[in-house]
């Protein structure tokens, strides 16, 4: 598998081999065994060497150097019928919006566009990111497309305390670590990461822990299966309840309910890595180099938010939330305006978004929040929430 991946450059590989290191170092300090969202986490957003706080580049094409490209890169159509959404929402609670990871800021300007284009510019634009690299790409970013907005964002280092408002995640919930899990005849058992005689990096099992097992325990699974939970997504949610006084969460990401989610014929999980726009399965490649996913268990996400006190205010597929959103009307303007190879050049990217075989049905969008009463535009038609 490793043979069809480009090879990383020296620096590259010696960035790698000093956090291999590290996470050895405190696999032996542990007695041996980490669990794999440890791991995850550690390869990810170890400072200065993990995926996410490196300095390397992570979001563009393949001739960029970037590993993937996400939806506010493909087109501003994107951010334009999602500004739709967001204006709806910051009109029933407050002018104010927080992106939660924002990649390379490409949202945020495309957003803080649209948003005074609709005459709906917020007060304030909070974006929270932890990545030193990625704030300064950021910046840049709005600088360049939106400099005249620049002063209304603000970077944070952790979630406010309080919050009104409208939270965006593009593609957060799938970078948060997961824990991978194996349900056998003899009981439910954590795969995690330990240290061969060799010391390379090998998966071993111990026993699922109390929390673990009640996780587990509402999962459609019958032994033998491997799959993971997202103990991490389910937290980081149910902490916005505790946060929010009103306004909601928009959260896009790949992923499923539960019930397909744990379908017997997805025994082996959905953990995926990527390094230069392909796809591996060997979390243990060249540490610190390569993206860590999982999907989304959206029945979980809809769970925790409930369960916190937050009201689950629509779930659907992209593609149809973006033609809630009026999409195809932002398309058609784009060609009555622009050049013919810009027109078609946003048809393509269109046609990636909206696409049921490429991101229009693998991505969903799911909504939470409180005190918003009026139904919302994007999930005014296809609305699953009876899927979850």
């Amino acid at each position: 598998m490793e043979s069809r991946l480009p090879e990383p450059s020296a620096d590259a590989q010696a960035v790698s081999l000093q956090l291999t290191h590290l996470i050895a170092d405190e696999i032996r300090a542990r007695g041996g065994w980490i669990s794999f969202a440890r791991y995850w986490e550690l390869a990810l957003y170890t400072p200065g060497l993990g995926y996410y706080s490196g300095g390397s580049q992570k979001f563009g094409s393949a001739d960029e150097g970037g590993d993937f490209v996400t939806a506010p890169e493909l087109t501003p159509l994107f951010g334009q019928a999602l500004a739709r959404q967001v204006a709806q929402i910051m009109a029933t609670s407050a002018p104010v919006v927080l992106e939660a990871g924002a990649g390379s800021g490409k949202l945020a300007a495309d957003l803080l566009t649209a948003l005074k284009t609709l005459g709906q510019t917020p007060e304030r634009y909070l974006i929270l990111e932890l990545s030193g690299e990625l704030r300064a790409r950021q910046q840049s970013t709005i600088e360049a497309l939106a400099p005249e907005l620049l002063p209304l964002v603000q970077w944070l280092d952790a979630l406010p305390e309080r919050f009104s408002g409208c939270v965006v995640g593009n593609e957060v919930l799938d970078a948060m670590p997961v824990h991978r899990l194996y349900w056998s005849a003899e009981g439910l058992q954590e795969l995690g990461v330990a240290l061969d005689q060799s010391n390379d990096f090998v998966v071993a099992s111990a026993p699922a822990n109390a929390t673990l097992h009640r996780a587990a325990a509402a999962l459609p699974v019958e032994a033998p299966y491997r799959s993971e939970v997202g103990l991490a997504g389910r937290a980081w949610t149910a902490e916005w309840a505790q946060r929010l006084d009103k306004g909601a969460l928009l959260l896009i990401d790949y992923g499923l309910p539960r019930h397909e989610y744990y379908h017997p014929q997805r025994d082996g999980g959905t953990i995926r890595c990527h390094y230069r726009h392909r796809t591996h399965d060997d979390p243990f490649w060249f540490l610190g180099l390569s993206d860590i996913t999982a999907h989304v268990d959206f029945t979980a996400i809809a769970e925790a938010g409930f369960e916190a006190g937050l009201d689950v205010l629509g779930y659907t597929t992209q593609s149809a939330f973006l033609m809630n959103c009026g999409i195809a009307e932002l398309l058609a303007l784009r060609h009555r305006n622009d050049a013919p190879a810009a027109a078609v050049k946003a048809s393509g990217a269109l046609q990636l978004l909206m696409s049921p075989n490429e991101m229009g049905e693998l991505f969903k969008v799911i909504a939470l929040g409180r005190g918003i009463e009026e139904p919302l535009l994007g999930f005014s038609r296809g609305d699953r929430i009876h899927s979850l």
